[in-house]
């Protein structure tokens, strides 16, 4: 499984990208982590990034196993977990699968593991940016409060079209929007910490709350100010110490 690292510390940190992102993705976080106590592992998912030709079922389970396929050729028995969006379903798919190997886990707004409900409406732009760059820009838009520049915009559009396959971004919509396993992991008490963005309409604190919050005995939530949906651009400063402030307890 290709991925890029970050930093050589004891306590490993697997960081899982969002559906419209790729391992590059948390590029602009890296400057601001702590490399010395930390080693921050960025794997693709299949059809995205350094994989992108690489084909797959696109399923949760998946790119579970890959994660821990990773793990194990990295030679890291127990690990903590960074999920974007997507990936913080992904990181919760590990967790259910191999919970005696997770020592806590944070998501920048991350997706629950019940799945998201969409209207029709809604459906029709997420299901159509598989093949339509203008519904990719119309969902970071939105997601982001629509406050952003054109500019930004556009430069994540184009990330996510260049790192990522057709087939990828159909698939794995199913896998993360259609989804229901919390009774998998309700009860946990692995330490998570759900991080959102005051701006992100979609999955702000009203979501981690009825989710994160009930399924999980030790998790806690943070509001970023001045961030939406892709905190690790809008305010990567904010975002790496909460993140590290939390994992340095585990």
């Amino acid at each position: 499984m290709a991925h890029e690292e970050y930093g050589d510390g004891p306590h490993t940190v697997i960081a899982l990208h969002g559906w419209l992102g790729s391992a590059a993705a948390w590029r602009p976080l890296h400057r601001h982590l702590d490399g010395a106590a930390f080693r921050y592992v960025f794997p693709d998912y299949r059809g995205y990034g350094s994989r992108l030709e690489e084909t797959g079922a696109y399923t949760l389970a998946e790119a579970s196993a890959d994660v821990l396929a990773l793990a194990d050729r990295l030679g890291v028995e127990r690990f903590s977990l960074l999920g974007h969006s997507m990936g913080g379903t992904v990181m919760q798919r590990v967790l259910a699968d191999a919970p005696h190997r997770v020592r806590a886990m944070a998501g920048v707004s991350p997706v629950p593991a019940a799945g998201v409900p969409f209207d029709e409406q809604a459906w029709a732009l997420f299901s159509g940016a598989a093949d339509e760059p203008a519904n990719r820009r119309a969902i970071v838009d939105l997601t982001t409060g629509g406050r952003l520049t054109g500019v930004w915009l556009d430069a994540v559009v184009g990330h996510s079209v260049r790192n990522s396959t057709r087939a990828a971004v159909a698939g794995y919509l199913e896998a993360w929007a259609n989804t229901d396993f919390h009774t998998e992991i309700k009860g946990s008490e692995v330490a998570v910490k759900a991080i959102v963005g005051e701006h992100d309409p979609a999955l702000g604190a009203g979501v981690m709350e009825a989710t994160f919050r009930q399924w999980y005995p030790r998790c806690e939530v943070e509001v970023l100010a001045n961030a939406g949906h892709y905190a690790m651009d809008e305010t990567p400063v904010a975002l790496a110490t909460s993140v590290e402030r939390f994992l340095t307890q585990w």
